[in-house]
């Protein structure tokens, strides 16, 4: 998916035909765009284009070609030639005489990472969502021009190739569909580092005082994750470019991409967003070293035809995950104390799941295709047997860094050596290269340990004795009590909303989603708040009766309340001295 760089630039664009597109936005006020191909120099009787079913950096199906029509393919003379559909996502043109030309609408009103959106306030792009392609013509360039006659105010920011006015380049399919597209009145600011340039794309209404702080913090991001790889990527054209909208008829997501990366929120920086969306910077930008050139070869090229999966996530995103309130913490952004308290919710969702004796990571980051923006009608069990791989990658990064350091080694020189084995020279990994360098890096026994107890298994590392040397308690919170039942009223009911989690009293007492509580320990339950206020007094070990209603039968199950599995993660008043030296050399700045 990943190009070279530069001199295949001039390669292709020297010794390949180029394939033009344009797009306006007459009637953007109904989320529409106007959309014109031609490809020439055509040399099959059958030409076909199709719209993607995937999209960079997600992992999931989504079905584009829903929102295409009045569709149409044309000669070079205007002569209308006849199509037919051989699938769902395709459209083939006969009768041509060497140069197709394809036009059709495009209905987009979703901005985020995957979609696209059109309304007065912008033209927000995600190429594949928008853009036709012909599998046969992946390799030719691709020259496109934004039209925006129609909306007079509107600027153009991407990571393509800018050539003149509101035309731009690409090399090839590939980067073309990884280079996302703002078209707004938007505001940038600009900064220099390590020779290249990073400009920060702002689309929000929010004050110029509001930009500058939230720029500063931008620039203490990036500043401390080039200190973690020891420069910035060898950007293609010299520029990386944060792509940020923060609005309100936005949904909220981050997406990274080569040299640049899509940031949206519904928060704008003066509505919750200078707090909300910072830790979207660091963990997106991490990516243009992780994931986007420290790449795993199972996405290496990126197909767009299917669904792409790969068993590294665990490492590409979570270890990500894991640098994004750390590099939040470094860059003084958030406290050491916050950054610590911010590590029990991942921490809990991991290591207190049922899925862990179904899947490992690699196993998990294979659940990618059905859970990243995915959609489905049917139930699924994902409380018991899926952990995200965010998260999971995220704890096992942390326990791989602590572990590191108690041997006077650390996460952020090992993922140097990852960037300047496989990320700098740009050449995809599979999971036993990474183990094979933790292996160099920290010795054979290390790296095999590690890997055959938490990357090929499920195991738990030992983290009291990790953190007690950060001066960081680790605690079971095991004298409060925990049923495994979440309920909300719905229609004068009391109903449960949650599969029962594995060994939970609910799930031993035969409760299920979808129960009606109609009373616990013969106490009526009117609302929610009864049930919250009657559960909170129980006692690990109590025995109690619920009565319940499932498919129109009442049961009452005699359970025992059982312990609360979950951790408590907090920084040590009373830690040593070295312990605080340890904590503040893996937490401060670089």
């Amino acid at each position: 998916m990943r190009l070279p760089l530069l001199l295949l630039f001039v390669c292709t664009i020297s010794f390949a035909q180029q394939n033009r597109y344009s797009i306006s936005f007459e009637n953007a006020l109904h989320h529409e765009a106007k959309i014109h191909i031609e490809f020439p120099e055509i040399k099959t009787d059958t030409f076909t284009v199709r719209m993607s079913r995937s999209s960079p950096g997600r992992y999931a199906i989504h079905e584009f070609a829903k929102n295409v029509y009045e569709f149409k393919a044309t000669d070079s003379k205007g002569k209308q030639l006849e199509v037919f559909r051989p699938d769902p996502y395709s459209w083939a043109v006969t009768g041509h005489s060497g140069i197709v030309n394809i036009e059709y609408t495009l209905f987009a009103n979703r901005g985020d990472g995957t979609y696209s959106q059109i309304d007065p306030t912008h033209a927000h792009l995600n190429m594949p969502a928008t853009f036709m392609f012909a599998e046969s013509l992946q390799d030719r360039a691709i020259e496109i021009d934004y039209n925006t006659e129609s909306q007079p105010n509107w600027k153009v920011a991407t990571q393509l190739k800018h050539i003149k006015r509101n035309t731009y380049t690409a090399p090839n399919l590939q980067y073309f569909m990884d280079s996302p597209t703002e078209i707004s009145n938007f505001r940038i600011k600009k900064f220099e580092l390590d020779g290249k340039t990073i400009r920060f794309v702002l689309h929000d209404p929010s004050s110029d005082e509001l930009f500058e702080e939230y720029f500063q913090k931008v620039k203490k991001i990036v500043e401390q994750e080039m200190k973690v790889y020891g420069e910035l990527p060898n950007f293609d054209y010299g520029e990386y470019t944060f792509l940020a909208c923060y609005m309100p008829n936005v949904s909220g997501d981050g997406m990274e991409h080569r040299n640049s990366t899509i940031l949206t929120d519904t928060e704008t920086l003066a509505n919750g967003g200078m707090k909300g969306n910072i830790g979207t910077v660091s963990h997106e930008f991490f990516h243009a070293w992780n994931v986007e050139r420290i790449r795993p070869k199972s996405l290496e090229p990126f197909d767009f035809t299917k669904a792409n999966m790969s068993g590294a996530l665990w490492f590409a995103e979570g270890f990500t995950s894991y640098y994004t309130n750390l590099i939040l913490c470094r860059a003084g952004i958030i406290s050491a104390e916050d950054y610590i308290n911010g590590l029990n919710g991942s921490f809990n969702y991991v290591w207190t799941s049922p899925a862990l004796q179904y899947f490992n990571p690699i196993e998990m980051s294979y659940q990618a295709p059905f859970v990243d923006a995915a959609t489905s009608l049917d139930p699924v069990n994902r409380e018991n047997t899926f952990i995200s791989y965010y998260s999971y990658g995220s704890v096992l990064g942390l326990a791989l860094d602590l572990e590191l350091r108690d041997q006077d080694l650390n996460l952020d020189d090992f993922m140097k050596l990852v960037w300047e084995t496989y990320g700098k020279p740009e050449k995809p990994y599979v999971v036993k290269d990474i183990e094979n360098l933790l292996k160099e890096y920290a010795g054979e026994s290390f790296g095999k340990s590690f890997f055959n107890k938490y990357i090929y298994n499920s195991k738990m590392p030992e983290y009291k004795p990790l953190l007690d040397k950060m001066g960081i308690n680790i605690s079971r919170r095991a004298e409060e009590a925990d049923l495994g039942i979440s309920v909300e009223n719905k229609d004068s009911m009391v109903v449960m909303t949650n599969n029962p989690k594995i060994g939970t009293s609910a799930y031993k007492g035969g409760l299920d989603k979808g129960a009606e509580i109609i009373s616990v320990n013969n106490t009526v339950i009117k609302n929610k708040e009864e049930f919250n206020s009657i559960t909170s007094t129980l006692k690990p070990g109590e025995k109690i009766s619920i009565k319940f209603k499932n498919y129109d039968e009442e049961k009452t199950a005699e359970v025992t309340v059982g312990k609360n599995p979950s951790y408590e993660i907090k920084i040590n008043a009373d830690a040593k001295k070295k312990e605080v030296e340890n904590r503040e050399k893996w937490l401060t700045k670089k």
